[in-house]
């Protein structure tokens, strides 16, 4: 397949798709079975930028693409496997891309049948309105998933590992002292929500806590990928979660930052704390910010 005819094929596929699919929740069983999918079944994202006409796909990156699937046949492998595509359940059938149109691109011009992919459930703004119609806080906590609830650096201590079977599924392992943060900061009304630019999906995320004993009011993930959809959904949820809350903490490894969205007024107050004591001061912080807050009234 030539470049125009590729271009005419993404074309036309987003046009059939347009006021027929819509990505849907996708169940437990079938993320857990399904490992590979034909192609026939995946679409590409009309939101993408792959799929703009002013800016459409990468023929160098999809050239290497094309090779590397060269490269696993002649070795006997299965391509991707180690890199899948992430894509959403569409309703009435198929998938939406979600992370990897070159992949997919170049296994569309060799011919192949299936491709290894991930099916994950992302926040839609309908999820959103849901968990803020149904809080009844008007505080919210905000935390970087990757960087400060999992901890990138290898001096930061772990809670301890996951116990079988979950330790099968659930291969990260949280900060120290996260459960008791996010236990003291549910007690004193304050929703809890992580951000990530990874692709995990929401369901897993929620189970994952779950094993810790933790809970978290929001989940949103997929941020890394920084294009005309993703910039504006993601305004569209932040202004909708904003709305809500009249205070926010924002909790990094070194600092908590409060906003008052009132006066937008801010406060910044440096945690200074060893690694193993990084949660405990957090919450010593955080009484201090309620009880001159309590004083004040």
């Amino acid at each position: 397949m030539g470049k125009s005819e590729f271009d005419d094929f993404v074309a036309e596929d987003v046009q059939n798709q347009k006021g027929i699919s819509m990505p849907v929740r996708c169940g437990l069983l079938e993320r857990l079975l399904t490992k590979r999918i034909r192609m026939n079944k995946l679409h590409p994202n009309p939101n993408d930028e792959f799929t703009f006409p002013d800016i459409g796909p990468n023929y160098q990156i999809i050239s290497k693409y094309v090779e590397d699937i060269k490269i696993a046949q002649f070795k006997k492998l299965k391509p991707f496997d180690d890199d899948p595509i992430i894509v959403e359940k569409l309703h009435p059938h198929g998938y939406l891309i979600v992370n990897g149109h070159h992949r997919w691109a170049a296994a569309v011009r060799l011919g192949l049948k299936k491709i290894r992919a991930k099916i994950i459930n992302l926040a839609q703004e309908s999820d959103i309105r849901k968990i803020l119609e149904k809080s009844k806080h008007d505080k919210r906590v905000t935390l970087d998933l990757d960087e400060v609830v999992f901890g990138t650096s290898d001096d930061i201590p772990r809670e301890k590992a996951l116990k079988f079977p979950y330790s099968l599924k659930y291969k990260q392992r949280i900060r120290l002292g996260i459960p008791a943060l996010f236990y003291f900061l549910a007690q004193n009304g304050y929703d809890i929500w992580v951000y990530s630019s990874n692709y995990y999906s929401i369901d897993d995320i929620k189970d994952f806590f779950r094993c810790y004993h933790a809970n978290v009011n929001g989940i949103i993930t997929g941020m890394a990928k920084k294009n005309r959809q993703t910039e504006a959904s993601a305004a569209g949820m932040e202004k909708l979660i904003s709305n809500k809350y009249s205070v926010t903490l924002h909790i990094d490894n070194e600092t908590i930052l409060r906003t008052v969205k009132a006066d937008k007024s801010f406060d910044e107050f440096e945690i200074n704390a060893t690694p193993e004591e990084w949660a405990k001061r957090a919450i010593t912080i955080i009484e201090e910010i309620e009880k001159n807050e309590q004083e004040k009234t």
